[in-house]
Order: structure tokens, then C-alpha cells, then sequence
């Protein structure tokens, strides 16, 4: 469905993704530290960050009124909108959704949901299976480290070359149920220097062959599994939706470039949303150092969030012309809002959200983003495609 709308407004927190293993890299020279250089260390991160000890109060719907609009702001005070500001024209091919492009699509994002993995036990494993396998290694007739399973079972994409060359294609044409051996040689520059260019024993054993398993889509399966959740009863309204989605988001970006081009901005924009803007960027990077237990200074300095910067307050000024961007857009659509009175109540958001995400519930997002910024996103959703709506194509 179109949550990825949902999440237009956190984008650059988003940008800021990254995992526990790269967000651990704060400890590449710590280890050479005295306890008493690394004391004073930390106690310089924990006082750097204490000006940021506000973010632990962040919520997403800060910057957010009641109506969706940004709070305090009157957004037709800093975009000046032409009267024919909506007079829009784009290629006609964005607006053109095969039944191709909406089987894709629910294939892709809609039934691989609702797939079940099959265990597959009567035919033999061929390139492309996913086996599940279990092995114990050896050689010389001597186990080594590493390699055996414990009789877990593991997983393994034949074809993938996941493993030591040679070593799936040997799985390949034996039967669920079969042990045999798979002889490989690993590598000269193999990373264990006590296994590096040795001939290997695994015996080994296929459990089953996994199959991926997707339902069939039918009237039946739409109302079963989808009438609570989206409000679908049928395929006809399941590919109507879909359709609608696909189309908005083809062209929603060529739409807002043409409306960008025609309006103009204040010098100065309102410096309380602006502030709200840089407190989503600095709580991303927030949020990063208490998961990880470092410090915001080691994030951004770190080169994950794209570039290295020598403090945080650096990081942010490199980031302002992308906060003024985003707010930008912002209040280009809540002008347009304001011009044509709209605006997304509690009462809006309880009967439009299901009509833009295709979710009828959006309390899962209330609750992680709060009500007020999700109303934010509905809105400019909803203004958004007034403008599809009245588009001419060429």
C-alpha cells in the first residue's frame, strides 16, 4: 500500500539508516585508550550531548496543529501561489497503469505477504531450490571449528554461492532424506589460515526443499484477508486501489516540479518549523546513540550519515538547505490547503486514511508518529491528489 507517503516528511531521518555493526565503530581506537583518557572521553560526549537531552521528549507531531498544518504557521504567508497555480500539464505516460503494473504490484506487496514456506520432500533439489541442509566438517577425518551444523538445520539457496565453490552444485539431483558427502577445497586466501587451500569433507544431509507458496488471488482471498484491514470485499476494488496508488505515485513528483515552478517563497521562512525540521534530523542521530550506547558526536563523526563532521552542530548546517527543502514543500502544500479549505481533523483522518494507504486503521501509526503528524501526511496526500485529479497531459 502507499506507506511510503506516509513517511515523506521523515525522510531525512530516514536517509540516516544504519546498522548496529557499522553504528559500533566508535571503538576503533577506544581500545588503545587508558581508562583514565577514556573517562574523560566520555564524560566530554555526555556533556556535548546534554544539550540535546530535550530529544528524549521528541515526538514527530511536535511541529503539528490539530488540523495537520504546522503549528503556529499560516503557510500563505510564505508561498505566494499564482491564480492558476493547479493549471498543471505532464507527460501522459505517467498517468498510464497496466494490468501488468497492478498484478506486479499486488504480487509484490500484497500476496508475498500472506506467502507460506512448504516443505517439499518428494523430488529432487535443483539450481534455485532453497534446501535446508545440516553438514559436519572435516579433514583428514578431524571436525573443525565452525564446521557443523548441530543438527539445527540451515538454510541454502543453491546457485547463490553462499558457500565454498563447488559445494551447492554437489547438493544438486539429491532427494530430501539423503546423506552423502560434498567434497570441496577451500580457497588459498580462505580467512582461516588452518583451513586455507584444504580439502574438505562435509557430510551432509537434505532435509526437505522449501517452496515458496503464494495464494491465488480471488474474491474469497480479497474479503477474507483484506476487508478488515483495507475494507476490500473484491478484486475489482483491490485493483481499483491499486491502480489509484500507482498512478499517484508516478506522478506525484512531476506534479509538485511543475507546481514548485510556479510559486514563490518568502526570504525568510517561519524559524519555529525550520527548528522543528532540525530537531527530526538531530533525533535520528539521537535515537542511533541510545540504541547503540554511544554518543551523538560519534555518530556524525563516524561517516555514517554520509559524510564525516567534526561536531553535530556541524552536521546540522550542512543539512539546512535539505531542512529548507523539505519544509518547503510543506508549506507549499498546506498553502494550497488553506487556499481551498481544507484541512485533516480527527473526523478526516478516521474516513480519508483508508482512501490514500489503503489501511483503515491508522492507529499503528498514531501511535509511533502521534496523531498530529500523520495528519500532516494524509493532508498532503489528500491535496496531492486534487492536483492528479486536474491534471492535463500531453
Amino acid at each position: 500500500m502507499k506507506l511510503n507517503t506516509l513517511n515523506r516528511t521523515a525522510a531525512l531521518l530516514l536517509a540516516l539508516g544504519m546498522t548496529a555493526a557499522l553504528a559500533g565503530c566508535n571503538k576503533t581506537e577506544d581500545s588503545e585508550a587508558t581508562a583514565e583518557s577514556a573517562t574523560a572521553e566520555s564524560a566530554t560526549a555526555e556533556s556535548a550531548d546534554a544539550a540535546y537531552a530535550y530529544l528524549a521528549d521528541f515526538s514527530y507531531s511536535d511541529g503539528f496543529d490539530e488540523n495537520g498544518y504546522l503549528k503556529g504557521v499560516t503557510a500563505t504567508d510564505y508561498v505566494t501561489l499564482p491564480d492558476d497555480y493547479n493549471d498543471i500539464t505532464i507527460d501522459a505516460a505517467l498517468a498510464e497503469v497496466s494490468d501488468e503494473d497492478i498484478s506486479n504490484y499486488i504480487n509484490d506487496y500484497i500476496l508475498s505477504s500472506f506467502a507460506t514456506a512448504q516443505q517439499v520432500t518428494d523430488r529432487a533439489a535443483a539450481d534455485g531450490d532453497t534446501v535446508n541442509i545440516d553438514y559436519v566438517g572435516s579433514i583428514d577425518g578431524v571436525e573443525f571449528d565452525g564446521g557443523n551444523t548441530q543438527g539445527q538445520g540451515t538454510n541454502l539457496v543453491l546457485g547463490s554461492g553462499s558457500y565454498i565453490d563447488n559445494f551447492e552444485e554437489q547438493i544438486v539431483g539429491h532427494t530430501p532424506g539423503e546423506s552423502f558427502d560434498v567434497v570441496v577445497t577451500f580457497p588459498e586466501n580462505y580467512g582461516s589460515t588452518d583451513l586455507a587451500g584444504k580439502e574438505a569433507v562435509f557430510k551432509t544431509t537434505l532435509n526437505y526443499i522449501s517452496e515458496t507458496v503464494t495464494p491465488e488471488l480471488t474474491d474469497e482471498f480479497v474479503k477474507e484477508n483484506l476487508a478488515e484491514t483495507m475494507g476490500m470485499n473484491d478484486v475489482a476494488s483491490l485493483n481499483s486501489f491499486v491502480k489509484k496508488t500507482i498512478g499517484f505515485n508516478n506522478q506525484y513528483y512531476d506534479v509538485y516540479s511543475a507546481l514548485r515552478g510556479k510559486v514563490t517563497f518568502a526570504e525568510e521562512l517561519p524559524e519555529s518549523a525550520k527548528e522543528y525540521y532540525r530537531n527530526v534530523l538531530l533525533f535520528g542521530v539521537y535515537s542511533y546513540a541510545q540504541n547503540y550506547s554511544t554518543d551523538m558526536s560519534t555518530i556524525v563523526a563516524s561517516g555514517i550519515v554520509g559524510d564525516a563532521y567534526d561536531s553535530v552542530e556541524a552536521f546540522v548546517t550542512d543539512m539546512e538547505d535539505s531542512i529548507n527543502t523539505q519544509l518547503e514543500q510543506t508549506l507549499l502544500m498546506q498553502a494550497i490547503a488553506e487556499k481551498q479549505g481544507l484541512k485533516c481533523d480527527t473526523e478526516t483522518l478516521n474516513r480519508e486514511f483508508v482512501n490514500q494507504y489503503g489501511v483503515s486503521d491508522p492507529s499503528n501509526f498514531t501511535s509511533l508518529y502521534g496523531e498530529n503528524y500523520v495528519k500532516c501526511q494524509l493532508l498532503d496526500s489528500i491535496v496531492m491528489q486534487n492536483l492528479i485529479d486536474n491534471v492535463k497531459y500531453e
